[in-house]
C-alpha cells in the first residue's frame, strides 16, 4: 500500500512554469499562456476583445467573404494550400459536414504540426482530412494522386505564430537570429543571404520586394556594418536600419507635412524584414509557379480564392487571374479586390493590408 501511494504522489508531481523577474514575462520562452493558449480560453478571448492577436495563436481574416465565394458544398474535394493555424480549414471542414475530402498544405513542419493536432482533437482523421508538409507551388503533384480541387484557398500571409516567436527572427520588435525561413529545415537564413548580397542586389530586394523609399540608404548601411561585424540577430539589424535613417532628409508625406523619424523608422524597418523574408523564402517564384498550375488544379466550375497582404502578391494574382480569364479557361474573376470590413479591422489589426481575389474555372 505504501508503495501504491508514493507512486500516486509522484504522478501529481507537476513541473513548474518558469519564474520571472518582474510583473508579466519578459520573453517568449516565459510566456507559458502563449506557448500553451489552448489551457487558457478565457485569457484569449479577453486578448481577441480588444481587438489584438494573442501570441501563439492565429485569427482568420475574411472568413464569411472566402466561405461566399468557395460555395462548398458536402461530398467536394479542396485544397487549403496555406493551412497555417487552421483556422480557415476548419470553416471548411465544417461546411462539409463530414462528407468529402480536404488537404491542408505547408512548408512549416514546426507549426503544421501543432495545427493537425488541433484538428485531429476537434474530431477530424485522415479519412476527410490530411496534412501535406509541401510548398503550395506543388499543387500540380497533389492533383495527380488526389484528383482536380473543387475548391482552393490560399492565404499568403505569415501566421502570427510565426511572428510572434523571436526565434523564427519575423520581426524586428523582439530580438531572436534573423532567419526568417518559413522551413528552418531548408535554404539558408536571413543573415546569411545579407553577407552574400551586394549593395545594388540589397537595393533591387527592397524596392521590387516591399518599396522601400530609402533602400539606398538603408542598404549602404548595410554593406558598412556587415564589413566590421556579419549581422546576426533581428535587433542588429533594426539598429542598422535606424543608423540608416538617422540623418537622412526625410520625404514629406503627400499632405505636405514632415514625418516623424521614429515611425518611418518603424515603417521602414518592417519593409525591410518584408523584403528580406520575401527573398529569402522566394515568395514571389513560388507564386508566380502556383499561379500558373492553379487553374489546371481545378475541376471544372471550381473556385479559388486568395489572400494577399501586398502590392507585389496582389499584382501577380491580378495579372494571372486576369491571364487565364482572357484565354477562356477562368469563366470569371473579381473584377475588384475585396478588403476585410472596418469592423474586422477593428477586432483585428492585422487583417488591415489584406486583399481577397477569386476566380472560378470554366464549366
Amino acid at each position: 500500500m505504501e508503495g501504491q501511494d508514493e507512486n500516486k504522489q509522484q504522478e501529481k508531481v507537476h513541473k513548474r512554469r518558469i519564474h520571472y523577474s518582474g510583473r508579466y514575462p519578459r520573453h517568449f520562452a516565459e510566456k507559458y499562456k502563449e506557448l500553451n493558449p489552448e489551457k487558457y480560453g478565457e485569457e484569449i478571448a479577453h486578448v481577441r476583445a480588444k481587438g489584438n492577436t494573442p501570441a501563439g495563436t492565429h485569427i482568420p481574416i475574411m472568413v464569411e467573404e472566402i466561405l461566399a465565394i468557395l460555395a462548398i458544398k458536402p461530398g467536394e474535394r479542396g485544397f487549403d494550400a496555406t493551412l497555417g493555424y487552421g483556422g480557415h480549414t476548419m470553416a471548411m471542414l465544417e461546411k462539409l459536414e463530414g462528407r468529402g475530402h480536404l488537404y491542408g498544405g505547408d512548408v512549416d513542419p514546426i507549426e503544421s504540426a501543432k495545427t493537425e493536432a488541433r484538428i485531429r482533437a476537434k474530431g477530424y482523421g485522415p479519412e476527410i482530412w490530411e496534412r501535406r508538409l509541401m510548398n503550395f507551388c506543388e499543387i500540380d503533384k497533389l492533383v495527380e494522386e488526389a484528383g482536380p480541387f473543387d475548391f482552393v484557398l490560399a492565404d499568403l500571409g505569415v501566421s502570427s505564430m510565426q511572428i510572434d516567436n523571436p526565434e523564427r527572427g519575423f520581426t524586428y520588435k523582439s530580438d531572436g537570429p534573423l532567419d526568417l525561413r518559413l522551413n528552418q529545415q531548408a535554404g539558408i537564413s536571413a543573415a546569411d543571404r545579407l553577407r552574400e548580397m551586394t549593395q545594388a542586389e540589397l537595393v533591387g530586394m527592397m524596392q521590387e520586394n516591399a518599396d522601400e523609399p530609402y533602400a539606398e540608404e538603408i542598404a549602404r548601411q548595410i554593406v558598412r556594418a556587415e564589413k566590421r561585424r556579419p549581422i546576426r540577430t533581428t535587433r542588429e539589424l533594426y539598429a542598422v536600419i535606424e543608423a540608416a535613417l538617422e540623418k537622412v532628409r526625410l520625404q514629406r508625406g503627400a499632405d505636405g507635412r514632415q514625418p516623424d523619424r521614429r515611425d518611418v523608422i518603424r515603417k521602414s524597418s518592417a519593409r525591410v524584414f518584408q523584403a528580406l523574408r520575401i527573398d529569402v523564402n522566394h515568395e514571389y517564384e513560388v507564386l508566380y509557379e502556383f499561379m500558373e498550375k492553379l487553374p489546371f488544379a481545378l475541376a471544372p466550375g471550381g473556385r479559388a480564392a486568395i489572400l494577399t497582404f501586398h502590392s507585389g502578391e496582389d499584382r501577380i494574382v491580378k495579372k494571372a487571374f486576369k491571364a487565364f480569364h482572357q484565354q477562356g479557361i477562368y469563366q470569371d474573376i473579381a473584377r475588384d479586390v475585396i478588403r476585410p470590413s472596418r469592423e474586422e479591422c477593428y477586432n483585428n489589426s492585422r487583417a488591415h493590408s489584406t486583399k481577397l481575389r477569386w476566380a472560378i474555372r470554366v464549366e
